[in-house]
């Protein structure tokens, strides 16, 4: 009887401690978190990677993973993952996009140029408010702590009203949010 009521409680445990840390991302592709926003509006959050990009596979273990990340963007985006040297055509925003072959190289999709302004870096994470305006692509490996930051201040429209330097410095430094709760008006610069 012992030994039954022991090996319950241990596979409750396994089971338990397995369960713990698995909150995902719900990446959606461009198709999907379009349709979505026509009827829910919510903000982009656009992952923009490489197969053959170190930096991107970090960021999708180290940042992406966390249960903290990975929940506030479920909340607060649609999250779309998108390859940068995607083939196949896209339609965004009326108009379509398509893959431009490289000389002897790999190449790039034309929608993945046009929201990262050019600037062909990976990672690098796009935000698009719910209109389908880019706020602003972020290129780089971001930490969990910083990411967690950057996404709070598009998520809650700070960009509008408190420059990013402000913002920043309203946190701890190197500190992980679990649920940022900060009044857009104690941010707002005073004249």
């Amino acid at each position: 009887m012992h030994k039954v009521f022991l090996s319950t409680i241990l596979f409750v445990l396994f089971l338990g401690n397995t369960l713990i840390g698995q909150v995902e991302v719900q990446w959606l592709t461009w198709e999907q978190a379009l349709e979505k926003n026509q009827n829910v509006k919510k903000k982009f959050l656009v992952d923009i990677y490489t197969d053959w990009c170190g930096w991107c596979k970090k960021m999708d273990t180290r940042t992406f993973k966390k249960d903290n990340i990975a929940q506030y963007i479920n909340e607060n985006y649609y999250a779309i993952r998108f390859d940068a040297e995607e083939r196949s055509d896209i339609i965004f925003n009326n108009k379509i996009y398509k893959y431009v072959a490289g000389f002897g190289k790999k190449g790039y999709h034309e929608l993945a140029q046009e929201i990262m302004n050019g600037r062909m870096s990976y990672p690098t994470v796009v935000f698009i408010d719910e209109s389908l305006n880019v706020i602003q692509p972020i290129p780089g490996f971001q930490s969990p702590s910083t990411f967690q930051i950057i996404m709070s201040y598009f998520a809650g429209n700070h960009y509008m009203s408190t420059p990013w330097h402000k913002y920043e410095k309203s946190y701890a430094p190197g500190q992980i949010y679990d649920k940022p709760e900060m009044q857009p008006a104690s941010l707002i610069a005073k004249p």
